[in-house]
């Protein structure tokens, strides 16, 4: 009898979309405005994104994750400076941030947004809920600290570096494995997110002590045994360890991504729903996309076929 041949798992693509506004905002030329005179480069720069993704990909079940936490999530809770260093996005950003927000859902797509929870928090919950359905995650992101959700089928894809990754992957990237990138970067700590880590721990460090080790449990219960490593300042590492045990595990709780997030759908995985042609037509109207995007833009929505035909003429103006 031959072999079985294995089934495909459906994808569930989860953007980590504020990585993508973010990057639209500093890379897109300041010439973009919309109706009213604001500036839209991140919404353009957004959309391109989106529109490649979705012409490329076609997916059939995504769901874009937005950061609406900035300073009123749970780890603030836990450590009042987490985040701290980071300047308040000026109104001119957070407007956009809107539009892009009304763009996915104006295309059927899951918008997801939380105020306890961040982007990744969003991300790791719609990843948990739909794995044990069969699914696999495709994360489209190049952020790290996404790393330690991958699983045996899930893959990581840095996008605007055409890079991908798997589970297996993540070691030569980063020094550890996928489930010890929390562990990791509660060693290290993290600038970006003003997580201190401990003192003196720096990157290859903490790869050999993971290594040895396994994990921060395991590490933190054997400190002892850190002192005879052959490690460069072995000894003054286990003394750190020693004085920095609870901050340890608080940047721990900090560094792990929350999979029990609020999430805005119901479904084990977020398929695409049916796209809203009036509110399509109006913001593309209002951020003043041109006649390709328009195209485009409804192309990805069901609205009009693949192909040379023209678009239908929208009844607002250009």
């Amino acid at each position: 009898m031959d072999a079985a041949v294995p089934v495909a798992r459906p994808a569930l693509y989860l953007v980590d979309a504020s990585l993508y506004v973010f990057r639209a905002w500093h890379s897109m030329p300041d010439e973009f405005r919309d109706a009213h005179g604001w500036p839209t480069n991140a919404v353009h720069g957004f959309a391109r994104f989106l529109l490649d993704l979705l012409e490329r990909e076609r997916p059939a079940h995504i769901a874009i994750a937005f950061d609406e936490a900035l300073d009123s999530c749970f780890r603030n809770r836990l450590y009042p400076a987490y985040k701290a260093n980071r300047e308040p996005a000026p109104e001119e950003l957070r407007r956009q941030f809107a539009h892009c927000k009304a763009l996915c859902a104006a295309l059927g797509l899951a918008v997801l947004a939380d105020h306890d929870y961040e982007a990744d928090d969003l991300i790791g919950s719609a990843l948990y809920r739909a794995r044990p359905a069969g699914y696999r995650g495709v994360i489209v992101s190049a952020d790290k600290d996404l790393s330690q959700l991958l699983g045996e089928h899930d893959e990581q894809w840095d996008y605007a570096r055409a890079l991908r990754w798997g589970a297996d992957g993540v070691k030569a990237r980063h020094g550890v494995h996928a489930h010890q990138i929390a562990d990791y970067l509660a060693l290290t700590g993290d600038a970006v997110d003003n997580i201190p880590g401990v003192g003196g721990i720096g990157a290859k460090t903490a790869a050999v002590l993971l290594g040895h080790f396994g994990s921060l449990d395991a590490l933190l219960e054997r400190i002892d045994e850190v002192a005879f490593l052959r490690l460069r300042g072995a000894a003054q590492g286990a003394a750190r360890l020693r004085e920095q045990r609870e901050p340890a595990l608080l940047w721990r709780q900090l560094t792990t991504i929350a999979c029990d997030a609020p999430l805005g759908y119901d479904g084990l995985a977020s398929a695409r729903g049916q796209a809203d042609p009036e509110m399509l037509d109006a913001l593309a109207a209002t951020l003043r996309f041109g006649p390709m995007t328009r195209r485009r833009l409804r192309v990805a929505a069901g609205l009009v076929a693949d192909g040379p035909a023209d678009m239908p003429p929208s009844p607002l103006p250009a």
